[in-house]
Protein backbone atom coordinates (compact mmCIF):
# COMPACT_ATOMS: atom_id res chain seq x y z
CA UNK A 1 0.00 0.00 0.00
CA UNK A 2 2.92 2.42 0.74
CA UNK A 3 4.68 1.65 -2.41
CA UNK A 4 1.61 2.27 -3.93
CA UNK A 5 0.67 6.03 -2.51
CA UNK A 6 4.50 6.84 -2.90
CA UNK A 7 4.49 6.15 -6.77
CA UNK A 8 1.30 7.74 -6.81
CA UNK A 9 2.51 11.18 -5.26
CA UNK A 10 5.55 10.42 -7.28
CA UNK A 11 3.18 10.68 -10.53
CA UNK A 12 0.88 13.23 -9.55
CA UNK A 13 2.94 16.15 -8.62
CA UNK A 14 0.12 18.22 -8.29
CA UNK A 15 -1.04 16.48 -5.32
CA UNK A 16 2.82 16.31 -3.60
CA UNK A 17 4.96 19.21 -4.73
CA UNK A 18 2.98 22.14 -2.97
CA UNK A 19 2.66 20.16 0.80
CA UNK A 20 6.24 19.09 0.25
CA UNK A 21 7.17 22.62 -0.02
CA UNK A 22 5.03 24.02 2.56
CA UNK A 23 6.40 21.18 5.01
CA UNK A 24 10.16 21.77 3.69
CA UNK A 25 9.95 25.51 4.59
CA UNK A 26 8.00 25.01 8.14
CA UNK A 27 10.67 22.72 9.13
CA UNK A 28 13.75 24.07 7.81
CA UNK A 29 12.26 27.55 9.57
CA UNK A 30 11.76 25.60 13.29
CA UNK A 31 15.41 24.08 12.37
CA UNK A 32 17.04 27.46 12.35
CA UNK A 33 15.04 29.22 14.91
CA UNK A 34 15.64 26.39 17.41
CA UNK A 35 19.42 26.69 16.37
CA UNK A 36 19.47 30.39 16.58
CA UNK A 37 17.87 30.58 19.75
CA UNK A 38 19.74 27.97 21.28
CA UNK A 39 22.92 29.92 20.27
CA UNK A 40 21.92 33.26 21.16
CA UNK A 41 20.50 31.98 24.55
CA UNK A 42 23.37 29.61 25.25
CA UNK A 43 26.13 32.58 24.24
CA UNK A 44 24.27 35.20 26.30
CA UNK A 45 24.68 32.68 29.32
CA UNK A 46 27.77 31.55 28.73
CA UNK A 47 29.08 35.12 28.41
CA UNK A 48 27.72 35.96 32.03
CA UNK A 49 29.70 33.34 33.71
CA UNK A 50 32.70 33.68 31.90
CA UNK A 51 32.74 37.53 33.59
CA UNK A 52 30.29 37.13 36.83
CA UNK A 53 28.86 34.09 37.63
CA UNK A 54 30.64 31.03 36.18
CA UNK A 55 28.38 27.83 35.93
CA UNK A 56 29.00 27.66 39.67
CA UNK A 57 29.94 30.30 42.13
CA UNK A 58 31.30 29.55 45.95
CA UNK A 59 30.72 32.56 47.71
CA UNK A 60 30.51 33.26 51.69
CA UNK A 61 26.52 33.14 52.85
CA UNK A 62 26.67 37.19 53.83
CA UNK A 63 27.58 37.71 49.98
CA UNK A 64 25.12 35.61 48.75
CA UNK A 65 22.17 36.77 50.51
CA UNK A 66 23.51 40.53 49.51
CA UNK A 67 25.68 40.32 46.12
CA UNK A 68 25.55 44.20 45.26
CA UNK A 69 28.41 44.73 48.21
CA UNK A 70 30.76 42.83 46.10
CA UNK A 71 32.91 43.69 49.18
CA UNK A 72 36.29 42.54 50.74
CA UNK A 73 35.60 42.33 53.88
CA UNK A 74 32.98 39.49 52.76
CA UNK A 75 35.24 37.56 50.76
CA UNK A 76 36.59 33.98 51.04
CA UNK A 77 39.49 33.00 52.86
CA UNK A 78 41.77 30.03 52.79
CA UNK A 79 41.00 29.71 48.80
CA UNK A 80 43.72 27.53 47.58
CA UNK A 81 42.35 24.37 50.29
CA UNK A 82 38.93 24.98 49.03
CA UNK A 83 39.87 24.80 45.33
CA UNK A 84 42.01 21.54 45.99
CA UNK A 85 38.78 20.61 48.09
CA UNK A 86 36.80 20.98 44.87
CA UNK A 87 39.12 19.21 42.31
CA UNK A 88 38.93 16.45 43.99
CA UNK A 89 35.43 16.02 45.03
CA UNK A 90 34.70 17.26 41.34
CA UNK A 91 37.51 16.06 38.82
CA UNK A 92 36.83 17.99 35.02
CA UNK A 93 35.13 21.16 36.91
CA UNK A 94 37.40 24.23 36.73
CA UNK A 95 37.94 26.30 39.57
CA UNK A 96 39.20 29.72 39.86
CA UNK A 97 39.44 32.69 41.88
CA UNK A 98 37.92 35.87 41.14
CA UNK A 99 38.04 39.33 43.40
CA UNK A 100 35.43 41.61 42.39
CA UNK A 101 36.03 45.46 43.31
CA UNK A 102 34.43 48.89 43.44
CA UNK A 103 36.89 51.45 43.57
CA UNK A 104 37.68 55.19 42.91
CA UNK A 105 40.62 55.77 40.29
CA UNK A 106 42.68 58.41 41.09
CA UNK A 107 44.88 59.83 37.59
CA UNK A 108 47.90 62.53 38.82
CA UNK A 109 49.50 64.52 36.15
CA UNK A 110 53.19 65.40 35.61
CA UNK A 111 53.07 67.10 39.36
CA UNK A 112 51.63 64.16 41.06
CA UNK A 113 48.77 66.17 41.66
CA UNK A 114 45.39 64.98 40.86
CA UNK A 115 44.40 65.04 37.31
CA UNK A 116 41.17 63.17 36.81
CA UNK A 117 39.24 60.81 38.94
CA UNK A 118 36.50 58.23 38.57
CA UNK A 119 34.38 55.45 40.12
CA UNK A 120 35.03 51.85 38.36
CA UNK A 121 34.54 48.39 38.84
CA UNK A 122 37.36 46.20 38.89
CA UNK A 123 37.98 42.13 38.25
CA UNK A 124 41.22 40.73 39.41
CA UNK A 125 42.22 37.25 37.51
CA UNK A 126 44.23 34.54 38.85
CA UNK A 127 46.27 34.20 35.69
CA UNK A 128 46.14 37.26 32.81
CA UNK A 129 49.11 36.69 30.86
CA UNK A 130 48.91 35.27 27.18
CA UNK A 131 47.70 31.75 26.60
CA UNK A 132 46.68 32.04 30.06
CA UNK A 133 43.12 29.96 30.78
CA UNK A 134 41.24 33.14 32.10
CA UNK A 135 42.78 35.31 29.76
CA UNK A 136 41.46 32.83 27.24
CA UNK A 137 38.02 32.41 29.06
CA UNK A 138 37.80 36.11 29.25
CA UNK A 139 39.21 36.76 25.32
CA UNK A 140 41.37 39.34 26.83
CA UNK A 141 43.96 39.54 24.00
CA UNK A 142 40.97 39.37 21.01
CA UNK A 143 39.82 42.63 23.36
CA UNK A 144 43.11 45.16 23.04
CA UNK A 145 42.94 47.83 21.63
CA UNK A 146 46.33 49.16 22.65
CA UNK A 147 49.21 47.92 24.38
CA UNK A 148 49.48 44.77 25.80
CA UNK A 149 48.32 42.18 28.72
CA UNK A 150 49.79 42.68 31.90
CA UNK A 151 53.11 40.49 31.88
CA UNK A 152 54.67 42.20 35.35
CA UNK A 153 53.43 43.01 39.05
CA UNK A 154 50.99 46.39 39.23
CA UNK A 155 50.07 46.38 35.60
CA UNK A 156 46.63 46.83 34.64
CA UNK A 157 44.30 46.77 31.67
CA UNK A 158 41.84 49.93 31.40
CA UNK A 159 38.37 49.81 29.64
CA UNK A 160 39.05 51.42 26.56
CA UNK A 161 36.11 53.92 27.20
CA UNK A 162 37.27 54.53 30.86
CA UNK A 163 40.96 55.34 29.58
CA UNK A 164 39.47 57.80 27.28
CA UNK A 165 37.73 59.63 29.34
CA UNK A 166 40.63 59.93 32.05
CA UNK A 167 43.17 60.42 29.01
CA UNK A 168 45.26 57.09 29.70
CA UNK A 169 47.67 55.48 27.65
CA UNK A 170 49.83 52.70 27.97
CA UNK A 171 52.22 53.49 30.49
CA UNK A 172 50.77 55.62 32.82
CA UNK A 173 50.26 55.57 36.49
CA UNK A 174 47.17 55.59 38.59
CA UNK A 175 46.16 54.72 41.91
CA UNK A 176 42.99 52.65 43.57
CA UNK A 177 41.02 53.45 46.56
CA UNK A 178 39.24 51.20 47.85
CA UNK A 179 38.34 49.60 51.59
CA UNK A 180 39.70 46.35 52.20
CA UNK A 181 39.31 43.05 53.97
CA UNK A 182 39.49 44.71 57.40
CA UNK A 183 36.94 47.99 56.36
CA UNK A 184 39.95 50.55 56.07
CA UNK A 185 40.95 52.30 53.41
CA UNK A 186 43.62 50.87 50.91
CA UNK A 187 45.83 52.38 47.80
CA UNK A 188 47.63 50.94 45.27
CA UNK A 189 49.61 52.35 42.26
CA UNK A 190 49.09 50.12 38.94
CA UNK A 191 50.59 51.29 35.44
CA UNK A 192 48.23 50.91 32.10
CA UNK A 193 49.39 48.09 30.40
CA UNK A 194 47.06 48.17 27.53
CA UNK A 195 43.32 49.26 26.81
CA UNK A 196 40.64 46.82 26.29
CA UNK A 197 37.26 46.41 24.64
CA UNK A 198 34.46 44.20 25.09
CA UNK A 199 32.01 45.64 22.80
CA UNK A 200 29.53 45.81 25.54
CA UNK A 201 28.39 49.01 27.46
CA UNK A 202 28.51 47.20 30.87
CA UNK A 203 31.92 46.40 31.11
CA UNK A 204 33.43 48.85 28.83
CA UNK A 205 32.00 51.78 30.69
CA UNK A 206 34.66 52.06 33.43
CA UNK A 207 36.39 48.80 34.07
CA UNK A 208 39.82 47.68 35.76
CA UNK A 209 41.42 44.16 35.50
CA UNK A 210 44.20 43.25 37.57
CA UNK A 211 46.33 40.36 38.30
CA UNK A 212 44.90 38.32 41.63
CA UNK A 213 48.30 38.90 43.57
CA UNK A 214 48.03 42.33 43.32
CA UNK A 215 45.11 42.56 44.31
CA UNK A 216 45.29 40.30 47.53
CA UNK A 217 48.18 42.61 48.26
CA UNK A 218 46.25 45.56 48.04
CA UNK A 219 42.99 44.54 49.97
CA UNK A 220 44.86 42.23 52.25
CA UNK A 221 43.00 39.47 50.95
CA UNK A 222 46.17 36.90 51.62
CA UNK A 223 44.57 33.92 50.18
CA UNK A 224 41.46 35.27 49.36
CA UNK A 225 38.66 36.10 47.05
CA UNK A 226 35.64 37.20 46.91
CA UNK A 227 34.14 34.13 44.28
CA UNK A 228 35.12 30.93 43.13
CA UNK A 229 33.99 30.49 39.79
CA UNK A 230 33.73 26.58 38.46
CA UNK A 231 33.21 25.97 34.92
CA UNK A 232 31.96 22.25 33.83
CA UNK A 233 33.85 19.93 31.73
CA UNK A 234 33.24 20.68 27.96
CA UNK A 235 32.23 24.42 28.60
CA UNK A 236 28.98 24.50 28.53
CA UNK A 237 25.93 25.13 31.23
CA UNK A 238 24.18 22.51 31.93
CA UNK A 239 21.63 23.09 34.54
CA UNK A 240 20.60 19.95 36.01
CA UNK A 241 24.29 18.84 36.34
CA UNK A 242 25.02 22.36 38.54
CA UNK A 243 22.27 22.37 40.67
CA UNK A 244 22.96 18.63 41.81
CA UNK A 245 26.61 20.08 42.30
CA UNK A 246 25.51 22.92 44.47
CA UNK A 247 22.90 21.08 46.17
CA UNK A 248 25.84 18.14 47.62
CA UNK A 249 28.24 21.04 48.75
CA UNK A 250 25.83 22.84 50.51
CA UNK A 251 24.79 19.98 52.09
CA UNK A 252 28.42 19.70 53.21
CA UNK A 253 28.93 22.65 54.33
CA UNK A 254 25.61 23.59 56.26
CA UNK A 255 26.36 26.37 58.38
CA UNK A 256 25.01 28.88 60.38
CA UNK A 257 28.34 31.11 60.10
CA UNK A 258 27.75 33.95 57.87
CA UNK A 259 31.53 33.41 56.25
CA UNK A 260 31.02 29.93 55.48
CA UNK A 261 31.04 28.70 51.79
CA UNK A 262 28.09 28.38 49.96
CA UNK A 263 27.56 27.16 46.26
CA UNK A 264 25.20 28.87 43.75
CA UNK A 265 24.25 27.43 40.17
CA UNK A 266 24.21 29.63 37.59
CA UNK A 267 20.31 29.89 37.02
CA UNK A 268 20.21 30.03 41.27
CA UNK A 269 21.86 33.75 40.60
CA UNK A 270 19.09 36.77 40.00
CA UNK A 271 17.79 36.64 36.39
CA UNK A 272 20.21 34.57 34.94
CA UNK A 273 17.59 31.74 36.40
CA UNK A 274 15.10 33.01 33.75
CA UNK A 275 17.26 33.50 30.78
CA UNK A 276 17.88 29.29 31.39
CA UNK A 277 13.94 28.66 31.64
CA UNK A 278 13.61 30.65 28.89
CA UNK A 279 16.36 28.53 26.36
CA UNK A 280 14.49 25.57 27.85
CA UNK A 281 11.21 26.49 26.87
CA UNK A 282 11.46 28.25 23.68
CA UNK A 283 12.08 25.63 21.68
CA UNK A 284 9.12 23.57 22.88
CA UNK A 285 6.63 26.76 22.23
CA UNK A 286 8.36 27.70 18.78
CA UNK A 287 7.40 24.28 17.77
CA UNK A 288 3.90 23.96 18.89
CA UNK A 289 3.47 27.44 16.81
CA UNK A 290 4.67 26.00 13.45
CA UNK A 291 2.83 22.70 14.55
CA UNK A 292 -0.70 25.01 14.62
CA UNK A 293 0.29 27.48 11.64
CA UNK A 294 1.44 24.18 9.06
CA UNK A 295 -1.77 22.36 10.60
CA UNK A 296 -3.80 25.19 9.49
CA UNK A 297 -1.60 25.81 6.06
CA UNK A 298 -2.21 22.38 5.12
CA UNK A 299 -5.50 21.73 6.58
CA UNK A 300 -6.30 24.28 3.59
CA UNK A 301 -4.02 22.64 0.91
CA UNK A 302 -5.59 19.44 2.08
CA UNK A 303 -9.39 21.04 1.14
CA UNK A 304 -7.91 22.08 -2.47
CA UNK A 305 -6.21 18.74 -3.33
CA UNK A 306 -9.89 17.29 -1.73
CA UNK A 307 -11.77 19.34 -4.45
CA UNK A 308 -9.51 18.65 -7.20
CA UNK A 309 -9.87 14.67 -6.52
CA UNK A 310 -13.47 15.03 -5.63
CA UNK A 311 -14.16 12.98 -8.69
CA UNK A 312 -11.14 10.55 -7.85
CA UNK A 313 -12.54 9.80 -4.31
CA UNK A 314 -16.26 9.80 -5.05
CA UNK A 315 -15.11 6.79 -7.97
CA UNK A 316 -13.50 5.04 -5.40
CA UNK A 317 -16.45 5.11 -3.09
CA UNK A 318 -18.94 4.34 -5.97
CA UNK A 319 -16.55 0.90 -7.02
CA UNK A 320 -17.00 -0.64 -3.32
CA UNK A 321 -13.71 1.08 -1.58
CA UNK A 322 -15.12 1.93 2.25
CA UNK A 323 -15.07 5.70 3.54
CA UNK A 324 -12.68 4.63 6.13
CA UNK A 325 -10.14 2.84 4.34
CA UNK A 326 -10.55 6.08 1.54
CA UNK A 327 -9.92 8.29 4.79
CA UNK A 328 -6.86 6.45 6.16
CA UNK A 329 -4.91 6.17 2.90
CA UNK A 330 -5.52 9.79 2.33
CA UNK A 331 -3.94 10.44 6.16
CA UNK A 332 -1.02 7.81 4.99
CA UNK A 333 -0.33 9.72 2.15
CA UNK A 334 0.28 12.95 4.41
CA UNK A 335 2.36 11.58 6.60
CA UNK A 336 5.22 10.53 3.59
CA UNK A 337 4.52 14.02 2.30
CA UNK A 338 5.32 14.95 6.12
CA UNK A 339 8.16 12.54 6.00
CA UNK A 340 10.05 14.13 2.89
CA UNK A 341 9.06 17.43 3.65
CA UNK A 342 10.99 16.84 7.31
CA UNK A 343 14.00 15.41 5.89
CA UNK A 344 14.62 18.32 3.36
CA UNK A 345 13.58 20.85 5.20
CA UNK A 346 16.05 19.57 8.24
CA UNK A 347 18.60 19.36 5.86
CA UNK A 348 18.17 23.17 4.64
CA UNK A 349 17.24 24.45 8.25
CA UNK A 350 20.73 22.53 9.04
CA UNK A 351 22.58 24.12 6.56
CA UNK A 352 21.28 27.99 7.49
CA UNK A 353 22.25 27.40 10.75
CA UNK A 354 25.38 26.07 10.09
CA UNK A 355 26.27 29.27 7.97
CA UNK A 356 24.66 31.32 11.15
CA UNK A 357 27.28 29.39 13.97
CA UNK A 358 29.89 29.45 11.67
CA UNK A 359 30.20 32.66 10.77
CA UNK A 360 27.77 34.48 13.08
CA UNK A 361 25.93 37.96 12.56
CA UNK A 362 27.46 41.17 13.84
CA UNK A 363 24.70 43.14 15.83
CA UNK A 364 27.65 45.59 17.45
CA UNK A 365 26.04 48.43 16.26
CA UNK A 366 23.04 48.07 17.84
CA UNK A 367 24.37 47.16 21.32
CA UNK A 368 25.70 50.48 22.11
CA UNK A 369 24.37 52.18 25.37
CA UNK A 370 23.32 48.19 26.27
CA UNK A 371 23.50 48.00 30.33
CA UNK A 372 23.31 43.91 30.22
CA UNK A 373 25.79 41.73 28.58
CA UNK A 374 25.24 40.59 25.35
CA UNK A 375 27.35 38.77 22.95
CA UNK A 376 28.13 41.32 19.88
CA UNK A 377 28.18 38.23 17.05
CA UNK A 378 25.10 36.35 16.83
CA UNK A 379 25.25 32.54 16.51
CA UNK A 380 23.35 29.44 16.22
CA UNK A 381 24.52 26.12 17.93
CA UNK A 382 23.46 23.08 15.98
CA UNK A 383 22.89 20.74 18.84
CA UNK A 384 21.42 16.94 18.66
CA UNK A 385 17.98 18.40 18.84
CA UNK A 386 17.79 19.86 15.64
CA UNK A 387 18.04 16.82 13.96
CA UNK A 388 14.80 15.48 14.68
CA UNK A 389 12.82 18.31 16.54
CA UNK A 390 11.68 18.76 12.99
CA UNK A 391 10.45 16.25 12.32
CA UNK A 392 7.15 16.38 14.86
CA UNK A 393 5.92 19.96 13.51
CA UNK A 394 6.52 18.14 9.97
CA UNK A 395 5.00 14.99 10.15
CA UNK A 396 1.83 16.25 12.67
CA UNK A 397 0.90 19.22 11.28
CA UNK A 398 0.62 17.08 7.95
CA UNK A 399 -1.35 13.76 9.40
CA UNK A 400 -3.39 16.55 11.39
CA UNK A 401 -4.60 18.77 8.05
CA UNK A 402 -5.39 15.48 6.39
CA UNK A 403 -7.49 14.56 9.02
CA UNK A 404 -9.38 17.65 9.32
CA UNK A 405 -9.93 17.92 5.23
CA UNK A 406 -10.76 13.63 5.26
CA UNK A 407 -13.70 14.21 7.17
CA UNK A 408 -15.18 15.24 3.72
CA UNK A 409 -15.28 11.95 2.82
CA UNK A 410 -17.93 10.70 5.75
CA UNK A 411 -19.77 13.24 4.38
CA UNK A 412 -20.73 11.67 0.83
CA UNK A 413 -24.11 9.88 0.38
CA UNK A 414 -23.26 6.97 -1.62
CA UNK A 415 -26.26 7.29 -3.06
CA UNK A 416 -25.62 10.26 -5.08
CA UNK A 417 -22.45 9.49 -6.19
CA UNK A 418 -23.65 7.98 -9.60
CA UNK A 419 -24.78 11.64 -9.91
CA UNK A 420 -22.25 13.57 -8.82
CA UNK A 421 -19.89 11.56 -11.46
CA UNK A 422 -21.99 12.59 -14.36
CA UNK A 423 -21.77 15.60 -13.53
CA UNK A 424 -18.15 15.47 -13.26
Amino acid sequence: MIRFLIKGLLRDRNRSLFPVIIVTAGVALTVFLHAYITGFMGDTIEMNARFSSGHLKVLTRALAEKPELQSADVGLTEVSSLREALEQQWPGTAWVPRISFGAMIDVPDAEGNTRAQGIVSGMALEAIGHGEMEAERLGLQRALTEGRLPEHPSEALVSHTLAQRLQLKPGDQFTLIGNDAFGSMAMANFQVSGTIRFGTEALDRGMVVCRLDDAQAWLRMDDGATTLLGFLPGGFYHNKEALAIAHSFNELHDSDDEYAPFMQALSQQGTLGQYVLMSETWSFIISLIFVLAMALVLWNAGLLAGLRRYGEMGLRLAIGEEKRHVYWTLVLESVVIGLIGSVSGTLLGLFFAWLLQTYGLDISGMMQGAAVMFPDVIRARITPADYYIGFLPGILSTALGAMLAGLAIFRRQTANLFKELEVV
